[in-house]
């Protein structure tokens, strides 16, 4: 692993630092789900850059792909449209996708035309997805789908939904699984609002009542899902988003103790704690420039992607619980604009960065058994 970007990377990364400051100058979107600014990247050719060229992509690497998404966090570009069908509906049509279904789906995603929410946990299947009940009958060139999905985000503003679901259930749970791509307009289809903690509505669950779903929108072979489902998530797990998420709000924070800091008013347990988290977040990025490195090699990372997911998400938690102890009981202001208001935001969202994408625990399996080669228990 190379410690260091190359001359065209940098000028890839300025590039993209000067873009998002002229479009994002004064006012940013208050609407993260922006299609407008999604078409301003794909004029640019910026979604699926790493993409084969064969399928309109420019063929650059993965190391090019986590600097983009790096920068887009950092200048909190609204991405929200086609970023789920970019990280992992793209990649996993490119892999397991038909050659018609490349063509089509691929295009129409670099193009920012389709959006996608992912249509993966239910009320009893969250970590062990392979628990999925969502029923899909074949009845001749359609699928008739019945089943339930909750903590599908943006399933309120998506257009379709990568939807896993039981084709055979009398297979073993990990087979019989297949994954189909549903339009969430379709007949049959509802979507209602789940507020989280913070009064913020990203998350929904979404019923399915006869939905019919084409047989050529089946992504792999029938009952074959799991294998794809499990490639899948690394390619959710092992993005930069999971670190630097918080790291602008982390920014505010450190500029807050600094000023404390030459007031003399900051204590000095809490300037410790922001010192480690200042080493943590570079460890953490490291990480993160690893799994980009092995992707750009070839290689499909897959503890190493755990590895960055466990690590990024619990240093969230533990960088938003220092800003509570740096502001006090200005860390749980509600008022719009302050960093109090901020801080109390990231901090009640931290709680479900180790849960969303697979829990701690199931990511510290992963290590043991496929990064350290220990026995199952």
């Amino acid at each position: 692993m190379r410690f260091s970007f190359t001359s065209e990377q940098n000028a890839f990364r300025q590039e993209l630092r000067d873009f998002l400051a002229t479009e994002l100058e004064g006012e940013r979107p208050l609407d993260s789900f922006d299609q407008a600014f999604s078409k301003k990247l794909a004029k640019k050719g910026w979604i699926g850059l790493a993409w084969p060229k064969e399928y309109g992509g420019h063929g650059l690497g993965a190391i090019e792909q986590m600097i983009y998404t790096e920068e887009m966090i950092l200048h909190e570009a609204p991405r929200g449209f086609h970023f789920t069908a970019e990280r992992q509906v793209g990649p996993s049509l490119i892999r397991h996708g038909t050659e018609e279904q490349k063509r089509q789906w691929l295009t129409d995603i670099m193009q920012a035309d389709v959006s996608f929410a992912l249509g993966l946990s239910e009320p009893e299947a969250g970590s062990d997805l392979a628990a999925v009940k969502t029923r899909a009958v074949r009845d001749g060139d359609d699928y008739v789908v019945n089943g339930q999905k909750i903590w599908t985000s943006g399933a309120h503003q998506a257009d379709h939904i990568w939807l896993v679901v039981r084709t055979d259930p009398d297979a073993p749970k990990h087979r019989g699984i297949s994954c189909l791509m549903a339009d969430l307009k379709a007949p049959g289809v509802t979507v209602r609002p789940l507020h989280d903690m913070t009064y913020g509505h990203h998350f929904n669950e979404v019923f399915f009542e006869d939905v019919r779903v084409p047989v050529d929108r089946r992504v792999g072979e029938e009952n074959m899902g799991w294998y794809i489902l499990a490639e899948h998530l690394d390619f959710e797990r092992s993005g930069i988003e999971r670190l630097v998420d918080l790291e602008r709000l982390f920014r505010r924070v450190m500029d807050e103790g600094r000023r404390r800091a030459k007031e003399g008013t900051l204590d000095p347990a809490v300037r410790s704690k922001l010192a480690e988290l200042c080493i943590e977040v570079e460890v953490g990025r490291l990480m993160c420039y690893r799994v980009a490195w092995l992707q750009s090699v070839g290689r499909v990372p897959n503890y190493e992607a755990s590895m960055a997911k466990v690590y990024g998400t619990e240093w969230s938690q533990r960088m938003t619980a220092a800003a509570m102890n740096l502001l006090g009981m200005n860390g749980a202001a509600m008022k719009e604009g302050t960093i109090g208001d901020s801080v109390r935001h990231g901090y009640l969202n931290a709680v479900s960065r180790t849960i969303a994408g697979g829990t701690s625990e199931i990511q510290r399996n992963i290590m043991a058994t496929r990064g350290l080669g220990l026995p199952r228990s």
